[in-house]
């Protein structure tokens, strides 16, 4: 029942879980902060050491013929297409007298529409009265060239007119023509023919007239279009600020860097699968927390709390060690310093019971190595461990960090309390380390979490499942016992959390 209890929360469990994510990215807010930082100072470098060129602007209002209240912006977004021209370009370059060539001169401007017939032409070049001198000969030449345009439309549209006019003045001809020769005959039919001829005379004059009219009306409307394109705001440089401009490009890349941090910390934590809250690392490990210290250098005002939290941190595991008859060891993963602090404060607790040996397993022998201070206990390496009296309590420091000596750990220890730093094992480095001292046949009394996250309130108290107790003391009282039947049902273990100066009288 168990297991399938176990395999359902398994199930249960979300692809992605945004709390877990949340605490991991905040727990790397080391990185996302220095990637923010990098973004801002190269969004200031960038300000600096390549500061804008000289730029001068200018304003043109254009007229169009075609012109309407409703007009989304068709024709100002031609006229910006077409100052990107080479026909513009070239007339500007020719006015500067200028070998460069148009395709060139095109890269060092542009035109914005900001409104449907105001156009703001924005130009670079190599000092402010550079690029005024061609923010001017462009200006000349786009109105030169508008205004071209406009009278050749006007006139095209003025000689089709008067084309058409000719024609009918050559119909109207025809049509007196025969009006002449039908006026000497008689007769009805030829009264009926003389009555059309009138009236087709009189359509053709009145339509001769209309396209006389607006011939005219079509160049009578063209200076009124050339005299409203003009410049209406005359070439100037654009003054850049130093300081405004780092800031615009220092807030920018702090925004882009800060984005990218949180990226970059966000798939980390998805991809390293590391555990961080007490749930998860007492999960993975099949046994409760049952005490919690901070991991970072404590400050000035939190050290005389913290330095509580690690005495009663001794106290309870003294307790422990006492009503023990089996030598209990300490097993670090990811936090040898604290381990090692851990260690010494408990073989201070327990010296008053009489000698205490710790017998040093840690990577590089960090306990063995130390200099050691009056009053500290004896530690000897483990290779050493066995010139220690039987009489003399021991205490075994190990780790269970990866490239540890599995079948070592047993003669440190065969209960164990692990230590672990929050977030530095892999959830499947979690499970190794628990099958593997469960193949060990140590026990494990319970997990300090060194570093944990202050915001979490999630319970590290695993209550029951076989998950919860690995191979260990259950296994030997039953073959004491004379059976070799693994105990389903456990008591539940209570979480002594040790609060740290974050969570302490919560």
């Amino acid at each position: 029942m168990t297991t399938s209890t176990t395999s359902e929360s398994s199930a249960a469990a979300p692809l992605l879980d945004l709390q877990v994510l949340v605490v991991a990215v905040r727990r790397r807010r080391r990185l996302w902060c220095s990637v923010a930082l990098l973004g801002l100072l190269l969004g200031v470098a960038v300000a600096v050491l390549l500061p804008p060129p000289p730029t001068a602007l200018t304003k043109v209002l254009v007229a169009h013929q075609e012109d309407q209240p409703n007009d989304p912006g068709t024709l100002i977004r031609t006229d910006v297409a077409l100052l990107q021209t080479t026909r513009i370009a070239d007339m500007a370059l020719r006015s500067l007298k200028s070998p460069e060539k148009p395709e060139d001169f095109m890269k060092d401007y542009e035109g914005v529409g900001l409104t449907n017939n105001l156009l703001r032409i924005d130009v670079t070049g190599d000092s402010d009265a550079e690029a005024v001198a061609r923010a001017q000969a462009l200006a000349d030449a786009f109105v030169a060239d508008h205004v071209r345009r406009i009278r050749e439309a006007a006139n095209a549209e003025a000689q089709a007119l008067l084309d058409q006019r000719d024609r009918l003045r050559d119909d109207l001809a025809e049509v007196d023509k025969s009006i002449g020769e039908g006026s000497s005959e008689s007769g009805p039919k030829t009264s009926a023919n003389m009555e059309s001829l009138f009236a087709r005379r009189a359509e053709l004059t009145s339509q001769i007239s209309d396209f006389g009219r607006r011939a005219a009306e079509a160049r009578i409307g063209t200076p009124q279009l050339i005299a409203r394109t003009q410049i209406v705001d005359a070439p100037r440089p654009v003054r850049h600020s130093l300081p405004r401009t780092a800031a615009t490009d220092g807030a920018i890349g702090l925004a882009l860097g800060l984005a990218l941090g949180l990226a970059v910390a966000a798939v980390g934590a998805v991809v390293a699968d590391r555990p961080v809250l007490r749930r998860e690392i007492a999960a993975n490990l099949g046994s409760s927390v049952i005490a919690e210290l901070p991991g970072r250098p404590a400050r000035l005002w939190r050290r005389r709390r913290i330095r509580a939290a690690h005495e009663r941190l001794a106290a309870s595991l003294a307790r422990t060690v006492r009503g023990s008859a089996e030598p209990v060891s300490l097993l670090e993963l990811g936090c040898v310093r604290s381990t090692s602090v851990i260690a010494l404060d408990l073989a201070g607790a327990l010296a008053a019971d009489g000698p205490v040996a710790i017998i040093d397993g840690l990577p590089g022998l960090r306990l063995a190595h130390r200099r050691p201070k009056p009053g500290d206990p004896t530690v000897v390496s483990a290779d050493r461990a066995a010139s220690v009296p039987h009489q003399q309590r021991r205490l075994g420091v190990g780790s269970v960090a990866p490239g540890a000596a599995w079948p070592d750990l047993q003669y440190l220890g065969t209960r164990t309390v692990l230590v672990v730093r929050a977030g530095h094992g892999s959830a499947a480095w979690l499970h190794t380390v628990a099958r593997q001292l469960a193949d060990q046949r140590i026990a494990v009394i319970g997990v300090v979490l060194i570093d944990p996250d202050p915001r979490d309130r999630t319970d590290g108290t695993l209550w029951d499942g076989p998950h919860a107790a690995p191979r260990g003391r259950n296994e030997r009282a039953a073959r004491q016992n004379g059976t070799d039947r693994r105990r389903t049902d456990r008591l539940p273990m209570w979480a002594a959390r040790v609060p740290d100066s974050d969570q302490e009288g919560q």
